[in-house]
């Protein structure tokens, strides 16, 4: 059927966080229609998230048979069904489907239309044979792979992380082109699965985390073989007999068999036809205010779209802002202060708030560096996985600014810095809860109390507690 259409709220883009803004709209009884013309899930379910974390998975199963000698058991070379590996992911993906599946949102009562959408005037848009009016129209479009315009690339054939999932060939030798969170995580994944790789930085590897934690997760991929070249700019990509050839600024030749470019991320918003809308964009994505709001006080861009965090979490976090301020007209307005990133390499690398680096631009010399070193706590001493630190900032009355952790199970360690943050806690909250033992959560309380170290042991409170020994006992 088609016609024009009015919902209560119209919402573009099937992916996290249009699915969240779609189903919280509709169980509160409001009518919905949503549009999506690729895959319900979006890029976190069939192409990122989801599909990387289960490659990772079935990874750090193949090296632990390598790393059983320390525990008394005999490491071995494990034999590899590459083909059986990404029928483990397809398995994953196909689980978690049904939750973001076209039924589902149906049955809450949205009605999704499986069409590309466009604008033709402030508050109306085309999909396909509908027009669709709202007053409340979010624009939830995500982002796809940006490749870099490096001659010869076009021509060779490479993987992105749209299509390296649908590949069912080990490579012999990967390239990656790019040193964030993708490319590490995905050259480490196939490391472990008996791939030779080569990673290519042109700057510097992890560049937005902590340099102090990201060292450590870069020596690590280091000692696991993977050869890691940061300032390494490629200058052409070729063809060879073999595969291909990255030929870097320095003249130096690298050739592999295959090629994954993870050089980061573009909006998608060039089908929109925003200018019809009078809607703000440019190369980084929709513009919008605190509360979300674009340019057109009809429209709301949430998500990757808007160029501001291209973290699952945080479409769902802004899914939910809309709600609150569009639909309950409550204050909704985005805080950068508490957004987490992780990355999912081994050790973990995960933050929150400030580093140190932003901490002393803001605060000047008016913040503490709190450390704790995963080699001090008991339960990784067990594990044998001590490699890593705890990095905590507060200000000067002690409030946490930020924090950043590379170690095992960063990305759930940081969710203790996660709410001292948005809780506005002091780190004598985070030195005097009583974490069980033996954990790694113990990590936060040790880093926590360092902050008191120096005074504590001063020699001034030291004379305070002999002269007090002296006093009877009360």
């Amino acid at each position: 059927m088609s016609g024009l259409l009015t919902p209560d709220v119209c919402i573009v883009g099937g992916g996290s966080a249009g699915l969240v803004v779609a189903s919280g709209a509709a169980q509160l009884g409001l009518d919905v229609v949503l549009i999506e013309r690729g895959p319900m899930g979006g890029d976190c379910l069939n192409f990122g998230c989801v599909p990387s974390k289960a490659l990772i998975a079935a990874a750090r199963m193949a090296q632990a048979q390598r790393s059983g000698g320390v525990f008394g058991i005999a490491p071995v070379e494990p034999a590899v069904d590459f083909g059986k590996v990404m029928d483990h992911v397809a398995t994953v993906i196909a689980a978690i489907a049904p939750n973001d599946s076209v039924e589902r949102f149906e049955k809450l009562g949205v009605r999704v239309l499986r069409e590309e959408a466009r604008f033709v005037a402030r508050n109306e848009l085309q999909a396909g044979a509908h027009r669709i009016r709202s007053k409340r129209i979010v624009l939830a479009t995500g982002s796809r792979p940006a490749v870099p315009p490096v001659p010869g690339l076009a021509e060779v054939p490479h993987f992105t992380n749209e299509t390296i999932f649908a590949n069912r060939t080990l490579p012999s030798h990967l390239i990656v082109l790019g040193g964030g969170p993708i490319g590490l995580e995905m050259g480490q994944a196939f490391r472990r699965l008996g791939a030779r790789v080569t990673v290519l930085e042109a700057t510097t590897c992890l560049a937005k985390d902590d340099p102090e934690l990201a060292a450590i997760v870069v020596a690590r991929l280091r000692a696991e073989g993977i050869d890691v070249q940061e300032k390494a700019r490629v200058a052409t990509v070729e063809r060879t007999a073999g595969g291909l050839a990255a030929v870097l600024e320095t003249g130096v030749r690298i050739e592999g068999s295959h090629l994954l470019v993870a050089t980061g991320r573009a909006p998608n918003v060039e089908a929109l036809d925003l200018d019809t809308a009078g809607i703000a964009h440019d190369r980084h994505g929709i513009t919008v205010d605190e509360s979300l709001r674009t340019s057109n006080r009809n429209v709301w861009a949430i998500g990757d779209c808007n160029g501001r965090y291209a973290f699952t979490h945080m479409a769902g976090h802004e899914a939910s802002l809309f709600i609150r301020g569009a639909l309950f007209r409550a204050p909704a307005k985005l805080d950068p202060g508490i957004v987490p990133w992780a990355t999912y390499t081994d050790p973990e690398l995960a933050q929150v708030g400030l580093g140190e680096r932003e901490a002393r631009a803001k605060h000047g010399d008016g913040i503490k560096v709190l450390r704790g070193k995963f080699a001090e706590n008991d339960r990784a001493q067990t594990a044998h996985e001590t490699e890593g630190l705890v990095k905590a900032i507060t200000d000067r009355r002690g409030r946490v600014l930020g924090a950043g952790i590379a170690g095992p199970q960063a990305g759930e360690l940081i969710q203790t810095w996660c709410l001292a943050i948005a809780g506005r806690l002091k780190v004598s909250t985070l030195a005097g809860f009583v974490p069980p033992y033996p954990t790694l959560g113990e990590t936060a309380k040790r880093a926590a109390g360092s902050y008191y170290t120096g005074t504590l042991f001063a020699p001034r409170t030291r004379g305070l507690v002999r002269f007090l020994a002296r006093l009877p006992v009360w």
